[in-house]
């Protein structure tokens, strides 16, 4: 009855170590996708009246 006691809590310490880390992977994906959203809300400032030159010579 040990081993099986043993390997039943080695077994549920794989389960809660699995957890965890998909738990950290899931916020790190959270915070990753939270500050892209973030730098894609902004607009760009593009100022009107400049042309750019345009050298086909080279």
């Amino acid at each position: 009855m040990q081993r099986t006691d043993e390997v039943v809590a080695r077994a549920l310490a794989a389960v809660a170590a699995s957890k965890a880390l998909r738990e950290r992977h899931d916020q790190q994906r959270r915070e990753i996708y939270s500050r892209i959203e973030l730098a894609s809300l902004r607009t760009p400032h593009i100022p009107k009246g400049i042309q750019l030159p345009l050298r086909l010579d080279s």
